[in-house]
């Protein structure tokens, strides 16, 4: 439900904070990033081993190692988040946080943060009544924080009232709806192809290419954590892919391919073809292995179906077709031809001169040229990134 979210968890010193460890075990089981940072006041109440342990990342406090004098960027911290939790949030942090004062790393990377925040407060009924600690949260409020409302009930110091901090198990709930509400794709049907193709010559033999699958599974999964339903086709890869919202169809060659995507088409809103599809098959394809090396042999090739081409034909005025351009030579040129020539919506050209781009590479380098002949140049970044910046442009044409 939170698959690759990074989220800052500020912990402060209420006796709340010992909700915290199953708050992080929760977020994490759950796919999400944690970093915790607790003030030092926070530590009375909880360890930080045992916060680094379920984090699976060292607990921040200080400014300042103190062993080797490097510092805690704040700043850093505040470009890798997705979300800012604090939880439980006193008075006190509350008040400071209401009024610009950053006397301790949780602060100052509350105002760093260029991501949402929710705080969860943590006190006692009379304490969370005060006029004071009412004004600082309606502020925070109006700065776009979000509040989980705290509960009521028995609170340490034995009264019965409000300020109880939100079980942990409610407040995922409250993140993972957060999360849902921001996202942009859902009843969405999207068709991702991905991978090679292998076509046979006999049983063990076969024309193929070094696509590794991984632009293209990262592309299915950046759709559906926007909430799409993704028809995912794959040629033949080592990759593997775990979302309630994928649906895998593994075929070999570019036959199948061109079959199961015809199929899904008219079903889908868009279609994205990453795949890097064999243009040539062998004309005969036979049942047992070549034995004889001592004559040259000589494959017929003949060109595969063109789906793309194809799902071109089909589309309708409501569903979006996006190319993939992998090009050595005259690389707009080419891709600006198959944009018209496919009906395509854009295209998404990258160029194997580019280091670090292409097959089997972790990072890509691409161009999105879109029919309207807009172009946007992107820097070389993991596929991971070149998938969300995909998926962001397919978003700003449907809304």
């Amino acid at each position: 439900m939170l698959k690759n979210k990074n989220i800052i968890l500020g912990i402060t010193g209420s006796i709340a904070a010992y909700k915290a460890a199953m708050l992080i075990r929760l977020l994490v089981t759950n796919g999400a990033n944690v970093k915790v940072i607790v003030t030092p006041l926070a530590k009375e109440f909880i360890t930080p081993v045992t916060l680094a342990t379920l984090s699976k990342n060292t607990v921040l406090c200080d400014f300042f190692h103190h062993d080797d004098g490097t510092w805690n960027s704040h700043v850093e911290l505040g470009l890798w988040a997705d979300l800012m939790l604090i939880a439980p949030a006193t008075a006190n942090t509350i008040a400071k946080m209401a009024n610009g004062i950053c006397d301790n790393l949780l602060l100052t990377s509350y105002l760093s943060v260029r991501c949402p925040v929710m705080i969860a407060p943590a006190m006692d009924f009379d304490m969370f009544k005060h006029p004071a600690t009412q004004k600082n949260i309606e502020t925070l409020k109006s700065f776009g924080n979000i509040i989980i409302e705290p509960t009521e009930g028995e609170l340490a110091s034995g009264l019965h009232g409000k300020g109880r901090m939100k079980e942990p198990a409610d407040i995922l709930k409250d993140v993972v709806s957060f999360f849902d509400s921001k996202k942009k794709l859902i009843n969405k049907t999207i068709l991702v192809t991905a991978g090679p193709t292998y076509e046979k010559i006999d049983p063990v033999r076969f024309i193929g290419n070094h696509s590794s699958g991984k632009m293209g599974y990262n592309i299915a999964e950046c759709l559906a954590e926007n909430g799409a339903k993704v028809e995912l086709i794959s040629g033949p890869v080592s990759m593997n892919i775990n979302h309630e919202n994928i649906h895998l169809t593994k075929v070999t060659s570019a036959e199948e391919m061109y079959n199961v995507s015809i199929s899904h088409f008219q079903n889908c809103d868009i279609a994205i073809m990453s795949a890097a599809v064999a243009d040539f098959t062998p004309k005969t394809q036979v049942d047992s292995k070549i034995k004889n090396k001592t004559e040259n042999l000589v494959l017929e090739l003949i060109p595969t179906k063109d789906i793309a081409l194809e799902l071109g034909k089909m589309k309708k005025k409501n569903q979006l077709l996006i190319g993939f351009a992998l090009e050595t030579d005259n690389e707009l040129e080419n891709a600006k031809k198959k944009i018209t020539s496919k009906n395509l919506d854009f295209i998404v050209l990258n160029s194997l001169k580019d280091t670090g781009a292409g097959f089997k590479h972790d990072t890509n380098k691409i161009t999105i040229i879109d029919k309207n002949n807009n172009i946007e140049k992107f820097e070389l970044k993991t596929k991971r990134e070149v998938a969300s910046d995909i998926v962001n442009k397919i978003i700003k044409l449907i809304t």
